[in-house]
């Protein structure tokens, strides 16, 4: 796949709304490995008072919470999904965001663009962030 522009996005005071509706993020692709992006963001996510749902292929346990395997597995309400996975792995998360029913904001990380993705889950009514850093859009809104 080609390197991609977002054609579909929100801007900042789109994602501030964001921010303050949603609750529960999960971040899929969460690495258990301190060191990665996912694993800083997921954690600054939980200590800015969001309940953060780790999901990751391997592991119990991250940042002291409970790992799923997947979308699926989640047994609780997702308002937000914060996603650190290929490009090309966007359009099968797509369709697990829009079977969940419950998702309000489906969002990828810097250089994470797929519109085919965001267009389909914008269809379905879910708002898209695409190519921003979530916690550095939060900290620019918010101030932290």
């Amino acid at each position: 796949m080609e390197c991609e522009l977002p054609r579909v996005n929100s801007n900042q005071e789109e994602m501030k709304g964001y921010f303050q509706e949603c609750k529960t993020i999960a971040v899929l692709g969460c690495s258990p490995d301190e060191t990665k992006a996912s694993n800083r963001v997921a954690k600054y996510l939980r200590d800015e008072g969001y309940k953060m749902i780790p999901v990751y292929p391997k592991e119990d346990t991250i940042l002291g919470q409970k790992v799923y395997r997947s979308l699926a597995e989640i047994n609780m309400p997702v308002d937000m999904v914060v996603v650190f996975r290929k490009p090309a792995a966007l359009d099968a998360i797509a369709d697990a965001v829009i079977a969940r029913g419950d998702i309000k904001v489906y969002w990828t990380q810097l250089h994470l663009v797929n519109n085919n993705a965001a267009d389909k889950v914008k269809s379905e009514g879910i708002s898209v962030v695409q190519n921003y850093c979530a916690m550095v859009e939060h900290k620019a809104i918010f101030n932290s």
